[in-house]
This record gives C-alpha cells, structure tokens and sequence, in this order.
C-alpha cells in the first residue's frame, strides 16, 4: 500500500475566494485503509506567519468518526462547505503573513495521523508599495 497521504480538491479551483463567498470542495484519504480510520476532522482556518506570536483561528469544524458511523471509507469524495467570512483577508506583508486553508486530518488507530493542508486567498489586498528611507 502506498504513504497515506490527503487529497483536497476545491470545486472552483481557483486561488483566490471572495470574503463572504462559498467555499467548497472535497478530500479524499489515499493509501489508508476505512478500518484504520477512527476519526476525520476537516476544518477551514486562518493562521498568521512571522514576527511575534503566531495566531490562528478556526472558521469551521467537521467531526466524522468511525464509532457513530458518519465515516464512510476513504476513497471516496468527503464534502466540505462554508461561507467564509468578511475578515481577515489574506495578506503577505514583510513582517506580517495571514493565510487561509483547508486543512484534513485523519486519526487513525495507533495513535497514527495523517494531516493534509490545501491554502487558498481570501480576498485581495493590493500590493503596498515599499516606504522610501
């Protein structure tokens, strides 16, 4: 069998979402078995990259475990759907990075987990121009 691995694909395929806009898409889980599966967990989130203290914030949560039945198997297309949020947008400044994802993490029995993370831009910001000394 191959590495486990996450596939995420986002219905529009496209980089950049609008704030307010649906976001959706699916993931796939490769290369594990739907008995190995306890628990898959997808959520869309934003994280900051930089100077400072690192932040992050969940936009939305999905819980599928294997005990109630809510998981099914894990070559086939799992959906995920939100709207997203007016703020914050993406940004990537020289000090400051807010990013934007969908990230898909698979808990599997041994204490094994197989993480999968597929970034995306909310919104866009124009570029600043440098400040002259």
């Amino acid at each position: 069998m191959s590495k486990p691995a996450v596939v995420i694909r986002l219905d529009q395929d496209r980089q950049v979402y609008p704030p307010g806009g649906a976001l959706a898409g699916s993931f796939r889980l490769r290369g594990v078995r739907a008995r190995e599966v306890k628990a898959v967990e997808t959520s869309v989130l934003w994280y900051t990259e930089g100077k400072g203290e690192e932040d992050m914030a969940v936009h939305a949560f999905w819980r599928a475990c294997a005990e109630s039945g809510d998981w099914a198997a894990p070559n086939r297309a799992n959906p995920f759907q939100t709207t997203l949020p007016q703020t914050p947008l993406s940004y990537d400044g020289a000090i400051l990075k807010v990013r934007w994802c969908v990230r898909v993490r698979a808990l599997l029995h041994g204490g094994r987990e197989v993480v999968g993370q597929r970034g995306f831009q909310l919104g866009s910001l124009p570029a600043l121009e440098p400040t002259p000394p």
